[in-house]
């Protein structure tokens, strides 16, 4: 079994499911830069539309999350 650090296993699992099922999306403060690794390189290989960058606003992301995953959509959420 190979080694990783935890951050990068979280990103491949993302790239993963992102390229499997396009209803899954990212949605956060600062993901289209991949300040923490985890989604580093996603909205290269996805795109704006799917690494979506929101204002500091836990509450809204959080709102836009439930309101996505209740329309059918898989939303990861980044706090």
């Amino acid at each position: 079994m190979r080694e990783l650090m935890y951050v990068q296993a979280i990103n491949e699992a993302l790239v993963q499911e992102m390229r499997r099922d396009e209803k899954v999306f990212v949605v956060g403060e600062s993901v289209q830069g991949g300040s923490f690794a985890a989604t580093m390189g996603l909205v290269q290989q996805f795109g704006p539309e799917r690494v979506i960058d929101t204002p500091l606003c836990e509450t809204g992301v959080a709102g836009a999350g439930l309101g996505a995953a209740m329309a059918g959509y898989r939303p990861v959420v980044d706090f």
